[in-house]
Formats: structure tokens, sequence, C-alpha cells
């Protein structure tokens, strides 16, 4: 009996049995479909290259599941993809964990789905093994995920959020508050996403590229929840360092400027899901930069600060005015669901 793509998720398909089997082989076998996961086994084996094996794990919530940008299918693929590369890593594998809830159109699940698929075969990482369960209509939200993703850094190279010295350079991809003002804008129908889309992409590829000229970064990381600000902050703390931001530097799109304002939000607080930070010895951050900006996923990328010797750890920014604010850990949640 094939599976009715008009109908929805019921508890059947988390069951086990007949209708278990036909919503994985005909759904997520066929959009998955790799050598791997052909195996039919509750469990992938695979061989790594040689290096130290790198595995990062994400669980994704975000609402709405659909939004201008990406899905939480591709948002599940990239998120954990940019986890790895961030140590500088080449992702090999991934795993995919579902948490369907009763009464969910399987139309929605297939686009899900397929989108996941596109993402991992664009990225060169296939989707090896996973898990589908279901829960009881009103004890979900529509579907979570959760990507686990595996990868090898080679041998010499450590990248950590401990090791920025003073006098390094800070160094951002590219505009930033972009998928944080897409969702909420999506949320309370503001109208806002017709300018602007999330930035949900594979960094891998940038990473490598930036890797290969400048071996000397010392730290990768994507400031996804929290957005720039708590990443900065997390950073000087396991470095035991401060940092000096140039605000005028920092590159926010006129769209997304505006909404914050609207809203009352700092772009500096809010997520994204295809950005990064990199900090390198300031000898290579022009280099560094060239680099990240020749690549399509950098293009935008500039060099907005400094780490400092402090002993209290501050993120500080010069503002366009000339004056000094703090860059402070953000106070509860602007935004939960985000990704």
């Amino acid at each position: 009996m094939a599976l009715n793509l008009n109908g929805c998720v019921e508890m059947i398909h988390g069951g086990g049995g007949r209708a278990s089997a036909e919503l994985i082989r005909e759904l997520f076998a066929q959009a998955f479909d790799n050598e791997w996961l052909n195996q039919g086994n509750d469990q992938a084996q695979f061989t790594l290259p040689a290096g130290q094996v790198v595995m990062a794990t994400d669980s994704h919530v975000i609402a709405p599941l659909f939004f201008p940008g990406g899905d939480i299918g591709s948002l599940s693929v990239h998120g954990t993809l940019n986890d790895v590369a961030m140590s500088g890593a080449k992702p090999c594998y991934l795993a995919a964990s579902f948490i369907l809830e009763e009464g969910f159109p399987l139309a929605d699940l297939k686009r899900i789905v397929d989108s996941m698929a596109k993402a991992s075969r664009e990225a060169g990482v296939p989707i090896v093994t996973g898990d589908t369960k279901v829960v009881e209509r009103g004890k979900g939200d529509g579907v979570f995920i959760t990507t686990t993703g595996v990868g090898v850094v080679p041998e010499g190279l450590y990248l950590s959020g401990d090791q920025a010295r003073p006098g390094d350079k800070i160094l951002i991809s590219g505009s930033i508050g972009d998928h944080g003002v897409t969702i909420l804008s999506l949320r309370e129908g503001l109208g806002f996403e017709a300018d602007i889309g999330s930035d949900s992409q594979n960094l891998a590829l940038l990473v490598a590229a930036m890797l290969e000229a400048v071996p000397s970064i010392r730290c990768l990381r994507d400031p996804t929840r929290g957005g720039l600000g708590n990443t900065l902050n997390e950073l000087a703390q396991q470095s035991g360092v401060g940092m000096q931001l140039e605000e005028a530097a920092i590159p926010v799109r006129e769209p997304v400027r505006a909404a914050c304002e609207f809203l009352g939000l700092d772009p500096l607080y809010v997520a994204n899901e295809g950005k990064l930070i990199a900090i390198c010895p300031a000898e290579h951050a022009e280099q560094l930069l060239a680099v990240m900006r020749a690549h399509p996923l950098g293009q935008q990328a500039a060099i907005i600060g400094t780490v400092q010797e402090d002993a209290q750890q501050f993120v500080q920014m010069r503002t366009q005015f000339g004056g000094q604010r703090m860059v402070d850990w953000l106070n509860g949640e602007q935004l939960p669901r985000i990704c």
C-alpha cells in the first residue's frame, strides 16, 4: 500500500509496523538515498579519513517551519554542518531524528525532507542514519528535528574559543540579524520579510577557503542564538580577554536595522544562521578579509574589532557617535524558537 501524501501523520506511523516502514521507505529513504542508508540497519558503518574526529548535534524547534530563505529542513542540515565546520573540520556524515505530531500533513513533511535532502547533497554530506517518532496531537508542534554531524579536522589544526590573544583582529563574514528578523516578522505578520530572508547556509566551503589561505586563524564561531553580542562574550570568557568593537564596521542591512528600531531590538543580539566570526593575528587580518570577500558567502565580510587585555573580560563597542558602550550578555530571550 503506497503512502498517501494527501494524508497526515498518524500514530501508526510511529508504531514500528507496516505504516512506519512505508513512511521510512517511501519518504525518507527515497529523499536521502545513499549507500549507507540503503543498508537498512539501525546504524551506519563508514570509514573516516585520517585526523581528529569532530561531532556536533543540534535540535531544531523553529516556528514557523517555512520562511523566506529556508525551512526547518534545510536549517537542520546547515546548522549542524556549520557547528562541525567551526572546528576547521570537513563535515563527512549526518544523522537525523524526527519527532512528528499526529495530524501533521504528509505533504508538508515531504517538503521538509526534500529540502533536507537538497541541502545535504549540495554540501556533499549524506544523511546516513536516522530515527522517527510520533507523538499525540497537541503534544508536539508539527515537527522537531535533531541532526548530528561527524567530520574530521586535519592533523595539526586546532581552533578553539580559548585561543584569542590580545592584539588579534575580529572579523564577521557578513551582515547580522537577517534570520531573526525574518522569523519574527513572519510570526507577528509585520511584513518585513518582503525585504529580507534568512541567511541559512552551509559555511563549510568558506571555512575551507579561509584556512587554506590563513592557517593561523585562532577561532571560528557561528553567532546563532544570542547573536553577535552573546557569542563574543562567550569567546571573551573562554579566552580570558576583552574585546573592542567598532559599531560603524559591523554590517547590518538597512531593512534589518529598520525592523530592529521598530521592534526595539538590538541587532547585535539577533540570531544568524549563515554567518561566522573569525579571530586571527592582526598581521594576517587583511589577507583573511580579502579571502572572505572573494568567496560568495563572505562578500560583506568586515574587520569589526580587536581583542585586548582585560581581566574583567568586557566586550565594549565604540559607537558611530564616538561614545563607548558595553556589549554585555543578553538577559532573557529576545526571540524563542529561532532555530
